[in-house]
């Protein structure tokens, strides 16, 4: 690391946000705003920061362990169904600060880290008047960035929820935007949602971090081989390029790392979600080097003998599942209900699963993301501003005339776009 340690001090006196400094006044862990993150992986350039699905402990303290020795900023974050008020993770947008605070410091870790409130999801207009309660308690718990994802919705109305909500966001907060609701091969976006939805915003003074498309991406087991369409990406990333949005990847677990260097080599991507992979690898399962867990011929997850969970406690989980009738992708609701028992796991098994969570985002951080020393960067980028807040990388170039509600709801009405079937395709 040669970021040095009067600069650490400096950083962590100037660089965390006040809600951070409220809620953990004596820290020394680096818990910053998500745009200091996205600004790292800039001035590295060709480099993507990890969001790491914090569906459970050993995922968080796996991931913080492997970004520290690859001296990377991380993201740790979840989404709204995992960790929102109806979860099914014991980790969530209330405790998510709390556990990774307390494992930054008892880990020793000084890389640089936001916690993202990840597909805060906006169903319908009866769903805004309880985000405007909920979203201020989510940064008073220890929230530094936000994703609004109300791309459930018609054009129209998933920028006029993002414009409704955004005066419940801080200013300094990290902020992700999303266009055409992430399902994989069904519903893409296109070039012109995505200016719709950043030149709406620009026009009111608000410039996204980040922007998820839907480009070819799933959530979950990845089994189509459709995967990232990486010159989607590129076409609508380059016809962004003025409002200086990064992009943010989802659904990266079954696609393959060269697909995924392609994204960072070719796009102006900054940020990519990791999720289902984790999970299983923490359990000890069978994983591919592109993070797909593999099945047996009756389509069951394969269980690597002394690796993640026990034995014991593996066949406790599958009885359950069973007991559920939940099978594949679903198997992540056993999250909730297993937590306590597997952090009572003797502490060989609990350390574990956090080493091979570790190794698999260690080789991704250094070898797919190119993300190597963008520690150093993103406290770089704190020293620069002096500040917990480095304003905005953007400024407004749309008139906001233009872009009046009765303006937008004309415009959107011009768009040709494919929402796609519906389903769930949250996380």
């Amino acid at each position: 690391m040669t970021t040095s340690s009067s600069e650490l001090v400096k950083a962590i006196s100037v660089g965390r946000p006040p809600n951070i400094q409220k809620r953990f006044p004596n820290s020394k862990a680096l818990l910053v705003s998500g745009k200091f993150i996205d600004l790292g992986m800039i001035k590295k350039k060709n480099a993507i920061c990890m969001a790491a699905n914090g569906r459970n402990a050993f995922v968080i303290r796996g991931a913080l362990k492997a970004a520290q020795r690859a001296n990377s900023a991380l993201i740790i974050e979840i989404a709204r169904s995992e960790g929102g008020a109806s979860a099914y993770c014991a980790v969530n947008y209330w405790n998510m600060a709390r556990i990774v605070d307390a494992t930054c410091n008892e880990l020793g870790i000084t890389v640089p880290v936001a916690l993202h409130a990840d597909h805060y999801g906006i169903k319908s207009k009866d769903d805004i008047p309880d985000a405007k309660i909920e979203i201020p308690t989510m940064f008073e718990a220890g929230i530094t960035s936000i994703a609004i994802d109300a791309s459930h919705l018609p054009d129209d109305q998933n920028l006029l929820a993002n414009l409704e909500l955004k005066p419940f966001i801080p200013d300094w907060s990290g902020l992700e935007t999303e266009i055409g609701e992430i399902k994989g091969k069904l519903g893409l976006s296109t070039r012109a949602e995505a200016l719709f939805l950043i030149q709406g915003l620009n026009a009111h003074g608000i410039f996204p971090n980040w922007i998820a498309l839907n480009n070819g991406t799933v959530h979950g087991i990845e089994a189509s081989g459709q995967g990232i369409q990486v010159a989607l990406t590129q076409e609508i990333h380059d016809a962004l390029a003025v409002y200086h949005v990064s992009g943010a990847q989802h659904g990266t677990s079954g696609n393959s790392s060269q697909r995924l260097r392609e994204i960072a080599n070719r796009t102006n991507t900054t940020k990519a979600n990791v999720a289902t992979a984790l999970q299983m690898i923490s359990w000890g399962l069978e994983v591919n080097d592109d993070g797909n867990a593999a099945l047996d011929d009756n389509g069951n997850f394969i269980k690597v003998v002394d690796q993640g969970v026990s034995e014991a406690m593996w066949a406790k989980m599958v009885a359950y599942a069973n007991e559920k009738g939940w099978k594949g992708g679903n198997y992540k609701k056993l999250n909730l209900p297993f937590e306590n028992k597997l952090l009572g796991l003797p502490r060989e098994i609990r350390e574990r699963m956090e080493q091979r969570v570790e190794s698999f985002v260690f080789n991704m951080l250094v070898n797919v993301f190119n993300a190597r020393d963008t520690a150093d960067l993103t406290i770089e980028a704190i020293l620069e501003a002096n500040n917990f807040d480095p304003g905005p990388k953007a400024k407004r170039i749309e008139s906001p005339e233009e872009w009046t509600t009765e303006k937008i709801i004309r415009k959107a009405a011009l768009i040709e776009s494919s929402q796609g079937p519906e389903g769930e395709f949250d996380d």
